[in-house]
C-alpha cells in the first residue's frame, strides 16, 4: 500500500453507493482476482472523465469491463469508449458486463493485441485510460500520443507497483525486475516529454495524469 492505510480506508468510506451492477462486478471480479481498479482508483478516474467531458475514450486493458462503465457513468451522452482486451477469458464476461449495464451502443469492445488495434485504429482521443500489462507502456506511448488530440488527458494505472518503484531493482522480486526497469523508464520519459505535462498522484497503486501539449508549430 503506497498511502498509509488508515487514510486509505478513511478515503473508501467516504465513498457512496455505486450502483448495483458496478458493485457486483467489481466485487466479483476482486474476489477472483481480477486485476480491477481499486475504489479510490475509481473515483479519480470518474472525476477526470468528468472533468475532461470527453467525445471519444480510448482504453487498453478492459478486463471484464469495470472501469469503463466507470466512465461510461460519467461521460457525457454523446460520448463513445473504444477499448481493448487481449486475454481471451475476459472477453466474454466484459461483453456481458457492457450488455447489463445497457451500453453496447456507446462501448466497442476490440479483441486482440494491443498494438497491433492500436497500429489500426484512428483518432483524435480526447481521454486514454491506460490498465494493461505494464512492461508495455512505453512501447505503446508514442501511438497514443499519435492518437490523442492535443490537450488531451492519457491516465495511466499501477505505476508506482505498490511502492516497489522507489526500491532498487535488486530488491524486487526476481520475476518483477523487468516490469519494474521499464516502469522507471516510462515514468521517467512522461515527467520529461516537452510534449507532456504529467503528475504522479499517489492513490490506488499510483496514476500518472498527462496532458497532451499543444504544438507551437
Amino acid at each position: 500500500m503506497i498511502v498509509n492505510d488508515r487514510i486509505t480506508d478513511y478515503i473508501r468510506s467516504l465513498e457512496g453507493d455505486r450502483s448495483p451492477l458496478l458493485r457486483e462486478i467489481g466485487k466479483t471480479a476482486r474476489r477472483n482476482g481480477v486485476p480491477v481498479i481499486r475504489e479510490e482508483t475509481a473515483a479519480f478516474l470518474q472525476a477526470m472523465t468528468a472533468s475532461v467531458r470527453p467525445k471519444a475514450i480510448l482504453e487498453v486493458g478492459t478486463a471484464v469491463g469495470y472501469s469503463a462503465l466507470l466512465m461510461a457513468e460519467a461521460m457525457p451522452s454523446d460520448c463513445h469508449i473504444t477499448t481493448i482486451e487481449k486475454y481471451e477469458k475476459r472477453i466474454p464476461e466484459a461483453r456481458e458486463n457492457f450488455q447489463k449495464a445497457g451500453e453496447t451502443e456507446r462501448i466497442t469492445l476490440m479483441e486482440g493485441d494491443a498494438q497491433e488495434i492500436l497500429e489500426g485504429l484512428s483518432g483524435p482521443f480526447d481521454l486514454v485510460f491506460l490498465d494493461a500489462a505494464k512492461g508495455q507502456y512505453l512501447v505503446w506511448l508514442p501511438r497514443l500520443l499519435e492518437l490523442m488530440r492535443p490537450g488531451g488527458m492519457l491516465i495511466s494505472d499501477n505505476v508506482l507497483q505498490d511502492g516497489d518503484i522507489i526500491e532498487s531493482r535488486y530488491a524486487v522480486e526476481r520475476r518483477n525486475r523487468t516490469i519494474h526497469t521499464r516502469m522507471r523508464e516510462y515514468l521517467y520519459e512522461l515527467k520529461h516529454s516537452e510534449r507532456l505535462l504529467t503528475s504522479i498522484v499517489p492513490i490506488g497503486d499510483g496514476i500518472a495524469v498527462s496532458i497532451l501539449l499543444q504544438s507551437d508549430s
